[in-house]
C-alpha cells in the first residue's frame, strides 16, 4: 500500500490557496452548513406543497424514540379504512399492542433460528449475522401482516404508549443480552436447548409486560364521529375488531421492490433467509419491477383514493424542518467541482443506501401525465415538516424508494403469474433484507 505523498500535499495546498473561488467557498462554509450553501434557490417552486391528487388523511402519529415506523405506517393504512367507514376525524390504532407482539415473536424467531447453528463454527457468517443483529424495532410489510393476522388490532386507548414503548433503546439492548446468552448456552449444551428456550421466552415475556403493559384480550370501542354522534361498542376482541371494522383485506396486497442490481433480475420474486418475526406467519416476499412500473401502480392506487405503504432511504437530501426530500434541490457536485453521483445499483451493492424508513404516500402532483412530486404522511409527529407531512421529488423517489405495497388488482396477468413463482432466496445480509425503523 502506498503512503500519502507529502510533496503532493504541499503542491495541492499551494494550488488551493491560489484558487479564488475555492477560497471564497471555504470562507462561506466556515460560517454556514454545507447543505445551506448547496441549496438551489431556483428549485423552491418544485417543492411547494401543492398536489393534483391529494387524499385527505387523519393527523399524523408520532413514533417518538423508537424504530416502529413500519408499524405506524401499516396501522395508518388500516385506520383510514375505519375512519372512512365511520366518519372519524381523529383516531389511532394501538402501535404499542402490535409492537409488544412483534418483540415477542422476534424473540421466538431468534431462539428457533439458533437451532440451525448449534454445531457450526462460532465465526460462521450467518450465525454471526443473526447474533449481532439480534432483535430490532424495525420491520417489513409482510411482518406487519403476520402480526395483524395472528393477534388482530385494538384502538390506541385500549393499549396506550408507555415510556419504554416510545423509547426502546435500553429495552432492545437488554433483550439482546438475553438472546446472545441463550445462543451461547444452547451451543454449549444442545440437549438443554428446549428447556433454555422456554425459560428465556418466559423471562422475556415478563420483561415485555413490565415495559409495554398487558395486551388486552377484550375492550370497548368508544368514539365520536364527524357529526358529534357518540358510540360505544362493548366487549370486543382484537380479532373481532379487525374483522368487523377493517375486514380481511391484507391478502390482496403484495410488496413491489425496485432493486436494479445484477443479482436481482426484474420480473422475478425474492425472499430473504432468516428474516421474519412470526415463525408460522407470512414469509417475506417481493416482486422486483422497474421503477416506471412501480410508480405507475402507485399512481393508480392513489387515484382510486387508497394510500400506499412504502419503504425508502431517508438519510439523503432531506430537510426535516421544511419536510422535503429532493436531491435536485442541492448541488454539491458543481460547488466542489467533483462528481458525487452514484447509481442506485451501486448504492445497494456497495453499502451506500438501503431501505431504512416506512411511511405512507397520500398524494402526488403530475405534469404532462408524469408525476413530479409526492405527498407523504410521516410518523415523526406534527412539529416537523408541514404538520408532519412531507414532500418527495420524483427524482429522489427514483433513487431512494425501494419498496411499495400494492393491491394485486393493479398487477398485470403476467405479473400475477410471476408472483406465484417460488421466490429466489437472498442472503440474510442482502440490502433488500434491511428493516424500516
Amino acid at each position: 500500500m502506498k503512503k500519502v505523498d507529502l510533496t503532493l500535499l504541499e503542491k495541492w495546498e499551494e494550488e488551493f490557496s491560489k484558487n479564488l473561488p475555492k477560497t471564497i467557498l471555504k470562507r462561506a462554509l466556515n460560517a454556514n452548513e454545507l447543505q445551506t450553501i448547496a441549496t438551489k434557490q431556483e428549485s423552491v417552486s418544485k417543492t411547494s406543497f401543492k398536489f393534483s391528487k391529494e387524499i385527505q388523511t387523519l393527523p399524523v402519529a408520532n413514533q417518538q424514540k423508537s424504530g416502529r415506523c413500519w408499524i405506524f405506517a401499516g396501522l395508518n393504512v388500516l385506520r383510514e379504512i375505519i375512519a372512512k367507514k365511520y366518519g372519524l376525524k381523529e383516531f389511532e390504532l394501538s402501535q404499542n399492542y402490535i409492537a409488544f407482539y412483534d418483540k415477542l415473536e422476534k424473540i421466538n424467531y431468534f431462539l428457533e433460528s439458533i437451532d440451525d447453528f448449534l454445531e457450526v463454527d462460532k465465526d460462521d457468517r450467518t450465525l454471526q449475522h443473526i447474533v449481532r443483529t439480534g432483535i430490532q424495532d424495525g420491520g417489513q410489510w409482510d411482518m406487519f401482516v403476520s402480526l395483524v393476522e395472528k393477534y388482530g388490532v385494538v384502538p390506541k386507548d385500549a393499549m396506550e404508549e408507555t415510556a419504554n414503548s416510545s423509547s426502546t433503546r435500553t429495552v432492545n439492548q437488554l433483550i439482546n443480552v438475553k438472546l446472545r446468552k441463550y445462543a451461547s448456552m444452547a451451543r454449549k449444551n444442545p440437549k438443554e436447548k428446549e428447556k433454555l428456550k422456554i425459560q428465556t421466552l418466559k423471562e422475556l415475556y415478563d420483561f415485555l409486560v413490565s415495559n409495554f403493559g398487558n395486551p388486552p384480550k377484550q375492550f370497548d370501542f368508544e368514539y365520536v364521529d364527524k357529526e358529534n354522534n357518540y358510540y360505544l361498542i362493548e366487549n370486543l376482541t382484537p380479532h373481532q375488531f379487525f374483522e368487523e371494522y377493517i375486514g380481511n383485506t391484507l391478502d390482496n396486497y403484495v410488496s413491489i421492490i425496485n432493486a436494479p442490481t445484477d443479482d436481482k433480475p426484474f420480473n422475478k420474486t425474492f425472499t430473504v433467509e432468516y428474516l421474519g418475526n412470526v415463525t408460522e406467519g407470512r414469509k417475506i416476499k417481493y416482486l422486483n419491477l422497474e421503477m416506471s412500473k412501480l410508480k405507475e401502480k402507485v399512481i393508480r392506487q392513489l387515484n382510486d383514493d387508497e394510500v400506499v405503504w412504502f419503504g425508502s432511504d431517508v438519510g439523503y437530501f432531506g430537510d426535516r424542518d421544511l419536510g422535503i426530500w429532493a436531491d435536485d434541490r442541492y448541488d454539491y457536485s458543481n460547488i466542489f467541482e467533483t462528481d458525487f453521483e452514484l447509481d442506485k445499483a451501486s448504492m445497494l451493492d456497495y453499502g451506500h443506501s438501503q431501505m431504512n424508513h416506512a411511511m405512507v404516500i397520500t398524494g402526488f402532483a403530475s405534469k404532462n401525465g408524469q408525476p413530479i412530486k409526492y405527498k407523504i404522511e410521516n410518523s415523526w409527529g406534527d412539529t416537523s415538516g408541514k404538520k408532519g407531512y412531507y414532500l418527495a421529488s420524483d427524482s429522489w423517489f427514483d433513487k431512494f424508494v425501494y419498496q411499495a405495497v400494492i393491491n394485486k388488482k393493479y398487477l398485470t396477468e403476467e405479473e400475477l403469474k410471476i408472483w406465484e413463482e417460488e421466490p429466489i432466496k437472498l442472503k440474510p445480509w442482502d440490502p433488500m433484507g434491511s428493516l424500516a425503523d
